[in-house]
């Protein structure tokens, strides 16, 4: 078993930054990749983006290249995204999940929402 705790979303106006955490226990051996996905009010979930555990190896939406910045700090078992130059599109609540690929998540966290205001 694996569990995460996402923290760090909050209220924020267009083109302000945020830092969102995850951290990880238990059997996180059992994993290769760490991934944030996001969930708008009336909408699927969507891949943001992952990275694997050494952190040699990141993947990211169109959506968020040039703006989002994944990265891990495995001493904390922690992964985190960097979110700069928000918009108000961005507004969802951010998952941390992991598993051994962004596409087979076994794992997740229970969310924290980011809103960004225009």
């Amino acid at each position: 078993q694996v569990h995460l705790i996402e923290s760090g979303g909050g209220l924020v106006q267009t083109g302000d930054s945020l830092r969102l955490s995850c951290a990880a226990s238990g059997r996180t051996f059992w994993t290769t990749v760490m991934a944030w996905f996001r969930q708008a009010p009336g909408k699927e979930r969507e891949f943001v983006a992952a990275i694997n555990w050494s952190g040699d190896n990141t993947n990211y939406a169109d959506s968020v290249k040039g703006r989002f910045t994944i990265s891990t700090d495995n001493a904390k078992n922690t992964v985190y995204l960097q979110m700069n130059s928000l918009k108000p599109e961005d507004t969802a609540i951010y998952f941390c999940g992991t598993g051994s690929s962004s596409s087979t998540i076994r794992y997740w966290g229970q969310g924290t929402q980011v809103t960004v205001s225009s």
